[in-house]
């Protein structure tokens, strides 16, 4: 594999094929690669999966759905918009004739001639024609696509009003501040209407974008990429560095030839075969490291292009909703660097002589000494977003009363996560089921499941696991357009409490084992257990498990010890949070800046942590009787709690108590 370039500065670059783009195609989360580029991606995803619904960004992973989903997926790249603002700043040597979009979508090609400024359409002359006939588009301006190919300013101002990407064609016109989301008038009526803070654009757009300066994002996304230069900088260092100490391997050898010269003859050829064939697949995955490093830069790169292009060019919508869009990036960019940094590992290399060396013609080849590579992760600050962690506080948002059609017991929600498009699902222990609510809070839909649920967690875009205590099994469930259906069942070994997802297909669950012993465990979502470490516990109810983004530490609240435990993925206990004020504590998470919330379900507070277990704050104020379960939007920045009051104010369990980080 041929070693990454650091220094790169050729223009806009597709993230894949690492060159200038070739009809740059953009996905919903403004990442943007070529058309033959995203094809192949699709088409690798067709590979692993049997029907193929959305498909998951090379870049930030999120999902992206082709605007016709029953189109054959060899289309599917075609079907995705072109990036015009990124075409118009390509160099003049990249740029690749634009194709007629009405004929693209009947699935045929033809050169694009003009462009209509009302229908935003590309059009060969044929289509043109037919255009001109219609009465509703005779008032119609159209422009040469020669006038848009190298002027991002004509670009922009025909991209004026950013259209919904839920819903095609409607103009961007409000703002909910409690999702952090820009939305059209059909997204305010069907999601937002009941947020408590929706705003009129074109009334406060200068506040809301003085409030996120494109340069000072722009300003970010260097950083970021100045940071993945210096990666790969110490992986080209790394590899220096294993070249030489391969070449001194030999040394010690050579000092004890004059006695045993042809013993260690063989001993030295063995050992350079052993140190290069450890040299050469350390090569390949710092390579490989720095290839994908590379490709996250030009990830980045186009953002503060595309970025730049509507500070520069755009108007104060355009600033604000591109600005909007690429600070929803960061966050992924933070956590791949964070990633890289974290994983990142030094190799030393020794030869190991046997002794006594009077034997030494008694041995055998292996016998003799062997090279043993030993690996050391470096110690580097991971860099974070300039938000600094203290001013991350807790604000009461809404008190949230929804009503659920059951005839059961009253509700007992002990676990609570968000899906995919800001829905929520909650486990009602009581009652035996998960129970589904829109992104406004309101009742969707319920599942009656096999057993008590306790907790639950987010896998993936379309699946959920709850844990069942009262079983020993986990249930996987599937949530596809609103309908809860189950997946497959986990059985494990004892009560499993908390559950958290831990990477790419794994979890991790907590409960109690056997002898009065406790546990978690890293398995698969397969059932099969990676590893369990046990800890101190006195009962083995009413324990929480969390982990943070970068999958590297995990977080156990011990109900009846009142104290927070932090290990690390081997089992090695990092620190113990156990002040006064935390009593009873229950449900755990993590945001997106890595701080750690923790319920006190008997103190009636909210305990914020920061990554190192000092505390930051405690809420004591707002905070409901019998806090149980907690959840975090990353991307929004809003918090779920539920209760568990006593019986007496049973009418209380089935609200949610909604709170904003600011």
């Amino acid at each position: 594999m041929a070693a990454a370039k650091i220094e790169t500065d050729d223009g806009p670059c597709c993230p894949i094929c690492l060159e200038p783009f070739n009809i740059p195609r953009q996905l919903p989360c403004a990442h943007s690669f070529c058309e033959n580029c995203l094809q192949s991606h699709i088409t690798t995803q067709t590979g692993k999966i049997t029907k193929l619904s959305y498909i998951k960004c090379p870049v930030c992973r999120n999902s992206a759905s082709p605007s016709i989903k029953d189109r054959p997926t060899s289309e599917w790249a075609t079907l995705f918009p072109v990036n015009t603002v990124l075409q118009s700043i390509l160099p003049a040597k990249s740029k690749v004739a634009r194709l007629c979009d009405a004929c693209n979508t009947e699935g045929t090609t033809a050169p694009a001639e003009e462009f209509c400024v009302v229908c935003k359409e590309a059009m060969c002359g044929d289509c043109l024609k037919i255009h001109r006939k219609l009465k509703m588009a005779k008032d119609h301006i159209i422009l040469s696509v020669e006038e848009l190919a190298c002027n991002p300013e004509n670009v922009m101002k025909l991209a004026e009003g950013f259209t919904c990407l839920e819903h095609d064609g409607e103009d961007i016109t409000y703002y909910c501040k409690d999702h952090k989301i820009p939305c059209c008038a059909t997204c305010f009526i069907k999601s937002h209407k009941l947020c408590s803070k929706v705003i009129d654009l074109k009334e406060e757009l200068p506040a809301l974008l003085s409030a996120n300066k494109p340069v000072e994002i722009i300003a970010d996304m260097k950083k970021i990429e100045s940071h993945l230069k210096k990666f790969m900088e110490m992986n080209e260092s790394s590899i220096n560095n294993l070249e030489t100490q391969i070449n001194g391997l030999t040394t010690e050898i050579r000092n004890i030839r004059k006695e045993i010269n042809d013993v260690l003859d063989k001993l030295e050829e063995h050992v350079k075969t052993e140190g290069n064939k450890i040299y050469k697949e350390e090569v390949i995955k710092k390579q490989e490291d720095n290839h994908q490093c590379l490709s996250i830069i030009h990830a980045v790169r186009n953002s503060h292009y595309l970025l730049e292009a509507a500070h520069k060019y755009g108007s104060n919508l355009q600033k604000f909703l591109m600005a909007e869009k690429m600070t929803s990036q960061l966050h992924s960019y933070y956590n791949l660097v964070g990633e890289k940094y974290e994983k990142t590992e030094t190799i030393r290399f020794e030869v190991q002589i046997a002794s006594p060396i009077k034997s030494i013609l008694s041995l055998s080849l292996s016998e003799l000494g062997k090279v043993v590579a030993t690996t050391s992760s470096n110690t580097v600050s991971l860099i974070h977003s300039s938000r600094p962690l203290k001013d991350c506080h807790v604000e009461k948002v809404d008190v949230i009363d929804f009503k659920v059609p059951t005839t059961g017991y009253a509700p007992y929600y002990s676990g609570v996560t968000f899906l995919h498009g800001d829905r929520v699902m909650l486990a009602d222990a009581n009652n035996k089921q998960c129970i589904l609510l829109s992104s406004s809070y309101q009742f969707i839909t319920s599942h009656t499941l096999t057993g008590q649920p306790w907790n639950i967690c987010v896998l993936d875009d379309q699946e959920v696991a709850v844990s069942l205590f009262n079983h020993n099994k986990i249930q996987i469930l599937s949530v596809i357009d609103d309908i809860i259906r189950p997946v497959r069942m986990i059985t494990t070994k004892y009560n499993c409490y908390g559950i958290s997802a831990a990477g790419k297909e794994e979890i991790v669950v907590n409960g109690y084992c056997d002898n009065n012993k406790y546990q978690w465990s890293l398995i698969n979502t397969r059932g099969e257990v990676k590893c369990t470490h046990q800890y101190d516990s006195t009962d083995y109810r009413d324990n929480y498990i969390a982990v943070n983004n970068m999958k590297t530490r995990v977080y156990v609240s011990v109900h009846t010890n009142n104290s927070l435990l932090c290990f690390d993925m081997d089992g090695k206990k990092l620190f113990i949070y156990s002040p006064d004020n935390l009593r009873g504590p229950m449900g755990i998470a993590v945001d997106r800046y890595d701080n750690i919330y923790v319920l006190g379900n008997n103190s009636n507070n909210l305990h914020q942590l920061c990554p190192d277990g000092s505390v930051q704050q405690v809420v004591n104020t707002g905070v409901p009787i019998g806090a149980t379960a907690i959840c975090i939007h990353q991307r929004n920045d809003i918090l779920i709690i539920t209760n568990t009051s006593d019986e007496r104010r049973k009418d209380e369990r089935r609200k949610l108590y909604v709170y904003q980080l600011k």
